[in-house]
């Protein structure tokens, strides 16, 4: 997770840090759930939604990680 994504979601309220906490333990297993969504002009990077909010993401295969890259309301994440 970068510092900027961590930075982030320990702003947020306790309900929404378990949300994205349990969703980021889910992309430990599934990388790529139904629902995740590629980013138009941004290659590579991924999104998923939790409630409100969204995390985007890279999955680095040959490292086998998924790096975190930024977290945040559906209306500021992409800016």
């Amino acid at each position: 997770m970068t510092k900027r994504a961590a930075k982030t979601l320990g702003k947020l309220d306790r309900p929404v840090q378990r949300r994205i906490l349990a969703a980021l333990v889910l992309l430990q297993t599934n990388p790529r759930p139904p629902g995740m969504t590629a980013l138009v002009g941004r290659p590579g990077e991924l999104r998923v939604r939790v409630g409100d909010h969204r995390v985007v993401y890279e999955v680095l295969d040959d490292r086998l990680v998924v790096l975190v890259l930024t977290i945040g309301h559906r209306h500021d994440v992409y800016r």
